[in-house]
């Protein structure tokens, strides 16, 4: 098991080829997809044929960054995957886009602010970021929350051209961010805040 990184309570490990049952159950739960597919599953065959080729290439391709296992340490149970990679579409590793899908057994425990923290930590001390970025859809009260405990501030509102709206969806898309330098300044003044 190639492990990325560790945090009290998770670790966060590379992806394996053998990973596809759990990726395949994640997508599959109505309110884990509610805000990115109106809770319709991933299929399995497009897991298998792009999902997860295209996670594991990611190791290769940019080394640092890319998708991770989270695995609970306690019970060894995959609960999600956390995400650190380029802004999608290019390979400039100055500004970094954080993401997660966790189960929702996983949900109100504190483990997306803790996976998060950890991993914008390592972009800015190990991976030379000197960004980092998250998007969620406007009424996702729940991630807009967890972005905002990890010190990221909302920097603008926008509409993507949805093929099917989902709900919500009219009060659009956030951006936010935080810089190295901002990130800085706070674990300075909270050391709570940058680990």
């Amino acid at each position: 098991m190639k492990i990325y990184l560790e945090t009290e309570r998770l670790c966060l490990r590379e992806f394996r080829p053998e990973d596809v049952e759990n990726l395949v159950e994640l997508d599959s739960d109505p309110e884990v997809m509610r805000y990115l597919t109106n809770g319709q599953p991933t299929p399995r065959e497009r897991v298998e044929s792009e999902v997860l080729p295209r996670i594991l290439e990611y190791y290769e391709r940019l080394p640092g960054f890319g998708y991770w296992a989270a695995i609970e340490k306690a019970t060894g149970a995959f609960v999600g995957w956390f995400h650190l990679r380029p802004v999608s579409g290019s390979t400039d590793t100055s500004t970094a886009e954080l993401g997660y899908r966790l189960r929702r057994s996983a949900w109100g425990k504190g483990y997306a602010t803790e996976g998060s923290r950890a991993l914008i930590r390592k972009a800015f001390t190990e991976l030379g970021a000197r960004r980092v970025t998250a998007q969620t859809m406007a009424v996702n009260r729940a991630s807009r929350r967890v972005l905002e405990k990890c010190g990221l501030a909302l920097v603008r509102v926008f509409w993507e051209d949805w093929e099917d709206p989902i709900p919500g969806s009219d009060e659009g898309e956030v951006e936010y961010a935080l810089t190295r330098e901002e990130w800085q300044r706070a674990a300075s003044q909270d050391p709570e805040a940058g680990t």
